[in-house]
């Protein structure tokens, strides 16, 4: 299901990067998600794209009943720092910025290039992990940051020996 999402935003050449527990499995977490967190480029251009990519995939917002008002534009992105979406490809929030990581060009900087089956797409590291979910200090953030560190220094004690 993720990798639909994510290879229809590659093909759509939308630039964004994958957060959140999408991206935790990707540095080898094993807890399960059931929606992909993306963050993404606020030049109009690329928003004007991901909107259209949206609205073919049915976008409403996630926890609202069907039928009331909500019309998923530009504007509307543009105006909301996350948006909690459904879609007909799955769940997907849409980030501008990622707390305790930055904007998107921040977030970039924090990312790494990854691939899943031929899809290409970028993917924040496990220490910009470690700092989105020590900032957000939420309850299941805070008990996530125990595997993710643990994570980390695996790695770094891993890289230490092939260096020795």
């Amino acid at each position: 299901m993720f990798e639909d999402i994510i290879r229809e935003l590659v093909s759509a050449h939308l630039r964004f990067v994958v957060v959140g527990g999408v991206a935790a499995a990707i540095q080898g977490s094993v807890r399960l998600t059931n929606d992909i967190d993306i963050c993404y480029d606020t030049e109009h251009g690329n928003i004007a794209a991901m909107v259209a990519v949206l609205q073919r995939w049915h976008a409403y917002l996630r926890g609202v009943e069907r039928g009331l008002p909500f019309i998923l534009d530009a504007r509307a992105v543009e105006t909301s720092p996350i948006m909690t979406l459904t879609t007909d490809m799955g769940d997907i929030d849409i980030l501008d910025r990622v707390p305790g990581v930055g904007d998107y060009g921040d977030v970039h900087a924090a990312s790494e290039l990854v691939t899943i089956g031929r899809t290409r797409f970028r993917s924040l590291t496990l220490p910009g992990l470690i700092a989105a979910k020590r900032a957000t200090g939420r309850p299941k953030d805070r008990e996530h940051l125990i595997e993710l560190e643990a994570l980390l220094a695996l790695r770094q004690k891993h890289r230490g020996r092939s260096r020795a």
